[in-house]
Protein backbone atom coordinates (compact mmCIF):
# COMPACT_ATOMS: atom_id res chain seq x y z
CA UNK A 1 0.00 0.00 0.00
CA UNK A 2 1.44 3.31 -0.96
CA UNK A 3 1.40 6.66 1.69
CA UNK A 4 -1.65 8.41 0.31
CA UNK A 5 -3.71 5.04 0.51
CA UNK A 6 -2.58 4.52 4.23
CA UNK A 7 -3.29 8.12 5.00
CA UNK A 8 -7.12 7.88 3.33
CA UNK A 9 -7.18 4.55 5.40
CA UNK A 10 -6.41 6.36 8.85
CA UNK A 11 -8.45 9.25 7.99
CA UNK A 12 -11.53 7.08 7.17
CA UNK A 13 -10.92 5.12 10.58
CA UNK A 14 -10.90 8.13 12.75
CA UNK A 15 -13.86 9.80 10.95
CA UNK A 16 -15.77 6.58 12.71
CA UNK A 17 -15.46 8.86 15.93
CA UNK A 18 -17.73 11.82 16.68
CA UNK A 19 -15.89 12.58 19.59
CA UNK A 20 -12.38 13.52 20.37
CA UNK A 21 -12.08 11.46 23.49
CA UNK A 22 -13.20 8.02 21.61
CA UNK A 23 -10.50 9.11 18.89
CA UNK A 24 -7.97 9.40 21.65
CA UNK A 25 -9.03 6.14 23.16
CA UNK A 26 -8.26 4.70 19.81
CA UNK A 27 -4.80 6.57 19.40
CA UNK A 28 -4.00 4.92 22.73
CA UNK A 29 -4.90 2.27 21.72
CA UNK A 30 -2.71 1.65 18.43
CA UNK A 31 -0.30 2.42 20.88
CA UNK A 32 -0.67 -0.14 22.84
CA UNK A 33 -0.26 -2.17 19.11
CA UNK A 34 2.63 -1.04 18.54
CA UNK A 35 5.49 -3.28 17.88
CA UNK A 36 7.59 -3.45 20.92
CA UNK A 37 11.08 -1.85 20.55
CA UNK A 38 14.13 -4.06 21.84
CA UNK A 39 15.50 -2.42 25.04
CA UNK A 40 18.66 -2.20 23.23
CA UNK A 41 17.65 0.05 20.73
CA UNK A 42 16.18 2.87 23.77
CA UNK A 43 19.32 4.59 23.96
CA UNK A 44 20.38 8.31 23.76
CA UNK A 45 20.79 8.58 19.91
CA UNK A 46 17.33 7.24 19.46
CA UNK A 47 15.56 9.63 21.19
CA UNK A 48 13.50 12.42 19.52
CA UNK A 49 14.78 15.76 21.03
CA UNK A 50 12.25 18.49 21.55
CA UNK A 51 9.23 15.92 22.66
CA UNK A 52 8.06 16.57 25.98
CA UNK A 53 8.17 12.20 26.98
CA UNK A 54 10.64 10.06 25.83
CA UNK A 55 10.16 8.88 22.26
CA UNK A 56 12.53 6.36 20.45
CA UNK A 57 12.97 5.92 16.69
CA UNK A 58 14.84 3.34 15.31
CA UNK A 59 15.49 2.96 11.46
CA UNK A 60 17.28 0.74 9.38
CA UNK A 61 16.88 0.38 5.84
CA UNK A 62 15.83 -2.78 3.92
CA UNK A 63 15.67 -4.27 0.57
CA UNK A 64 15.72 -0.46 -0.16
CA UNK A 65 13.00 0.32 2.13
CA UNK A 66 13.15 2.31 5.62
CA UNK A 67 12.05 0.00 8.66
CA UNK A 68 11.11 2.00 11.81
CA UNK A 69 10.64 0.98 15.23
CA UNK A 70 9.61 3.14 18.10
CA UNK A 71 8.75 3.31 21.39
CA UNK A 72 7.20 6.16 24.18
CA UNK A 73 7.17 6.22 28.04
CA UNK A 74 3.38 8.61 27.02
CA UNK A 75 0.77 6.49 25.87
CA UNK A 76 -0.19 9.29 23.55
CA UNK A 77 2.74 9.91 22.46
CA UNK A 78 3.09 6.11 21.51
CA UNK A 79 -0.55 6.45 19.63
CA UNK A 80 1.23 9.44 17.52
CA UNK A 81 4.54 7.61 16.73
CA UNK A 82 2.49 4.40 15.50
CA UNK A 83 0.48 6.03 13.28
CA UNK A 84 3.75 7.76 11.82
CA UNK A 85 5.40 4.38 11.62
CA UNK A 86 2.09 2.79 10.15
CA UNK A 87 2.08 5.52 7.24
CA UNK A 88 5.97 5.72 6.53
CA UNK A 89 7.57 2.15 7.56
CA UNK A 90 8.88 0.17 4.47
CA UNK A 91 7.79 2.73 2.26
CA UNK A 92 11.21 4.00 0.11
CA UNK A 93 13.57 6.53 1.38
CA UNK A 94 12.63 9.46 -1.08
CA UNK A 95 9.00 8.60 -0.47
CA UNK A 96 9.56 9.03 3.64
CA UNK A 97 11.69 12.40 3.06
CA UNK A 98 8.92 13.76 0.72
CA UNK A 99 5.84 12.49 2.04
CA UNK A 100 3.40 15.17 2.85
CA UNK A 101 1.49 14.19 6.00
CA UNK A 102 -1.89 15.31 5.10
CA UNK A 103 -3.39 13.14 7.47
CA UNK A 104 -2.72 14.78 10.53
CA UNK A 105 -4.90 17.75 9.42
CA UNK A 106 -7.42 15.79 8.02
CA UNK A 107 -7.73 13.97 11.83
CA UNK A 108 -7.63 17.36 13.33
CA UNK A 109 -4.78 15.91 15.51
CA UNK A 110 -3.02 18.92 15.58
CA UNK A 111 -5.40 21.01 16.77
CA UNK A 112 -6.21 18.60 19.60
CA UNK A 113 -2.71 18.31 20.86
CA UNK A 114 -1.52 20.57 23.51
CA UNK A 115 1.19 22.72 22.13
CA UNK A 116 4.10 20.65 23.74
CA UNK A 117 2.77 17.65 22.31
CA UNK A 118 2.32 19.54 18.73
CA UNK A 119 6.01 20.96 18.87
CA UNK A 120 6.67 16.72 19.52
CA UNK A 121 4.65 15.95 16.70
CA UNK A 122 6.42 18.46 14.56
CA UNK A 123 9.84 16.81 15.81
CA UNK A 124 9.03 13.23 15.01
CA UNK A 125 7.72 14.22 12.05
CA UNK A 126 11.00 16.05 11.27
CA UNK A 127 13.18 13.34 12.50
CA UNK A 128 11.38 10.65 10.19
CA UNK A 129 11.74 12.58 7.18
CA UNK A 130 15.40 13.62 7.60
CA UNK A 131 15.75 10.04 7.99
CA UNK A 132 14.80 8.99 4.75
CA UNK A 133 16.66 11.71 3.39
CA UNK A 134 19.97 10.41 4.82
CA UNK A 135 19.11 6.79 3.39
CA UNK A 136 18.43 8.26 0.13
CA UNK A 137 21.66 10.41 0.12
CA UNK A 138 23.65 7.29 1.10
CA UNK A 139 22.08 5.46 -1.78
Amino acid sequence: MDIRQIQDEIIAEFNLFAQWTDKYEYLIELGKNLPPMNAAHKIEENLIRGCMSQVWLRAELQNGKVAFAADSDAVITKGIIALLIRVLNQQAPRQVAAADLYFIDAIGLREHLSATRANGLRNMVQQIKATGKNFSAAH
